[in-house]
């Protein structure tokens, strides 16, 4: 059987042929899962990973030929109903590569080869425009984290633009007018940017969040009126999980305000109330003492950046003076640090006798009658006027009346 019999039996068969084809194409992509979960369960773990990359590898070599035998019966398909002279022969094959199939190669070639040199350079150019703040590993890893979210979706987009040129040009080259399909593909375009108008502000916004490092996983936020710790930020949305264990998934486009709590370093910041009769010198000189000591202590000494110290006094509360208390921290360590100094700030002021004050309320009911007081006949305390009792010595004030006499 010659190249032009095989030809005619496959173009007679090719609706039969590509029915199958699809069938078995989607058996292979629904049916990748349930041979995955068949090899996990029924093989040991030292052969696992091998034989799970050689079932990939089949899988993957096996779809890429349907998909060659797809495309075939669908060109045969077009050509059979043009008659037996639209046939493919040798002679037409190997006149139209000489024609049009080196330009084609070539041009699917160069397209491929800027598809790699951008995304090479795609890192580096990202790396190079992005800042890392602070040193050490975490830094690093942050920063690798930042580039390879920004580097994957660029070098997505590169991919599409080159393989959308490449498209168009090969089909100009074959003869096919491309005008139609530009003017189609900027219909469809302005139609797609119109409905996906979120999802690109989305993008855009999380592009300029990596890229000026405004947070990273990690991080105490607060975005969108929401505060907590980053779980996870890409270019679509940021994830948040708050104090009660909420995870709150932002759009990155309705985020206009990131505040973060722990970028570089944190601030311990609270105000300290004592009693308006305390000496305010050596309630200052006794926070001072206390950050001063918590710096020097080993186990809070790494957490402190620099000691907790007073600024002087902040306010004149209702029902004490306020003394402001500024100190730098490690990131995410303020809170922790905030407790402990107002732990040792209690203990410390009951050893020197400092009140700290509570609300006080005095009650006035109006303008009373002024009674002079009335002293006690035992002690000569003075006394409330209408006491029973000396309110000193608990004597009587006055002498109680006698008992009526019931005898007969």
């Amino acid at each position: 059987m010659n190249f032009s019999d095989a030809w005619q039996w496959f173009a007679a068969n090719s609706i039969w042929i590509l029915m199958g084809s699809a069938l078995s194409l989607a058996l292979l992509v629904f049916g990748r899962p349930r041979i995955h979960a068949r090899l996990e369960s029924a093989v040991p773990i030292p052969r696992r990973q091998l034989l799970l990359r050689i079932c990939d590898a089949v899988i993957i070599t096996l779809d890429a030929v349907i998909l060659v035998v797809i495309a075939t019966g669908a060109i045969a398909v077009m050509l059979s109903r043009e008659g037996p002279e639209a046939l493919i022969t040798p002679d037409s094959i190997k006149l139209w590569f000489v024609e049009h199939g080196l330009i084609v190669l070539l041009i699917a070639a160069i397209s491929y080869l800027v598809f790699r040199l951008l995304k090479s350079a795609i890192p580096s150019i990202v790396e190079s425009s992005m800042s890392s703040r602070g040193r050490g590993r975490k830094a690093r890893e942050d920063l690798a984290r930042r580039v390879q979210t920004l580097s994957g979706a660029l070098a997505t987009v590169a991919a599409i633009v080159v393989s959308i040129a490449a498209i168009f040009m090969i089909l100009g080259e074959v003869g096919v007018d491309v005008t139609p399909l530009l003017a189609t593909a900027g219909v469809a375009g302005i139609a797609i940017g119109l409905g996906a108008q979120s999802l690109i502000r989305d993008m855009i916004a999380g592009l300029f969040i990596l890229m000026e490092d405004q947070y990273n996983k990690g991080d105490v936020v607060k975005v969108a009126g929401i505060a907590g710790v980053v779980e996870d930020v890409t270019l679509k949305r940021t994830v948040l999980r708050d104090l009660d264990g909420i995870v709150h998934s932002i759009p990155n486009g309705e985020i206009t305000t990131a505040s973060n709590y722990t970028k570089e370093y944190s601030r311990l910041h609270l105000d300290v109330p004592v009693a308006y009769g305390e000496d305010l010198d050596h309630c200052i000189e006794v926070m001072n003492r206390v950050g001063q000591e918590m710096a020097k202590d080993p186990a809070w000494g790494p957490k402190i950046r620099s000691a907790p110290q007073s600024l002087g006094v902040n306010k004149f509360g209702d029902s004490g003076i306020e003394i402001k208390v500024l100190g730098d921290t490690k990131p995410m360590m303020q809170w922790e640090v905030t407790r402990e100094y107002r732990r040792r700030i209690k203990r410390a002021f009951d050893e020197e006798g400092i009140e700290i004050p509570w609300p006080h309320i005095k009650l006035y009911y109006g303008e009373t009658k002024k009674t002079p007081a009335v002293s006690c006949p035992t002690c000569g305390k003075p006394n409330t006027p209408g006491n029973l009792f000396c309110s000193s010595c608990g004597a009587p004030m006055k002498e109680s009346p006698p008992e009526p006499d019931t005898s007969v």
